[in-house]
Formats: structure tokens, sequence, C-alpha cells
């Protein structure tokens, strides 16, 4: 009975301690998931697109109707995302591609990221979902000079 009880406090401590990574890591692990958004876009590369996002991701942007002038939200979904990365042309050179990352809150298994790119601001929702951080929701604007 002693060793059932001692066992079972070790697979509990060690789960624990496998779930807990440190702040570090798990600030590295979500700056990875916003880079492979990022790097995914500028080398049209799908496979890191794919990685990144969560299959239920929902990428919006709010944008003004030029037939009604009337500001509307505009959706973009995981698969959307994905198909535009594969098809992407027309890519910066590695030396032009900016890709800053700012973890702005990190609590639990949720994240609020800001990634600036070359024309735009993505404001990133990542969660922590079976071990991975994935991004789930992005509010995106373009940079004033491209509007």
């Amino acid at each position: 009975m002693k060793t059932t009880l001692l066992g079972f406090a070790v697979v509990v401590a060690g789960v624990g301690f496998v779930a807990a990574a440190g702040p570090d890591e798990q600030h590295d692990a979500i700056k990875r998931v916003a880079l492979d958004d990022a790097e995914g876009w500028y080398e049209a590369n799908p496979e890191k697109m794919e990685r990144a996002l969560h299959a239920d991701l929902a990428k919006r942007v709010v944008r003004v109707d030029l037939r009604t002038k009337r500001e509307k939200l505009e959706h973009m979904s995981a698969l959307t995302l994905i198909q535009y990365t594969r098809r992407r042309a027309d890519r910066p050179k590695p030396e032009k591609q900016q890709k800053d990352v700012t973890i702005l809150d990190v609590y639990g298994n949720t994240a609020c990221v800001k990634l600036v790119m070359n024309g735009w601001i993505d404001y990133l929702h990542v969660a922590r979902i079976a071990g991975q951080w994935k991004i789930v929701n992005v509010l995106w604007e373009l940079k004033p000079e491209n509007k």
C-alpha cells in the first residue's frame, strides 16, 4: 500500500513538473509560434504557417466598404491563410522582413502577443492546447503607409 501511494505521488509530481514549464521556456515557445506565423508568410511556407495556427483560427480586420463607406469586419480562417501563404509569390528578402515579436502578457495557458510585420501589425491571442502553443485569434491593422 505504501509503495502504491509513493508511486502515485511520484507520478503526480512528475506530471506537475512537465506541465509547469519555466517562464523562459514558455516565452520562447510563444515567440516561436509568432515567428512561425511571420516566417511562414514571408517564406511562402504553408507548413510553418499551419504549425503556428489553430484549426479554428479567426483572423479579423476592420475595413471600410468602398461602396457603402461603412466599416465592416472581414474574417479569415486558418485554411484561407494557409492557402494564401502557399500561393504567395512576392517574398521580401530576409533583410527586408520585419518580424518584431512583443509578448504583452502570459497567464496560464493564454498569451497576448504583438507581431509587427512589414505592412501591418497583428495582435495575437495564443493558447496552449495539448502542450502546444497555437494562435487562435488575430486582430490586425495595416500600417498607415500601407492603407
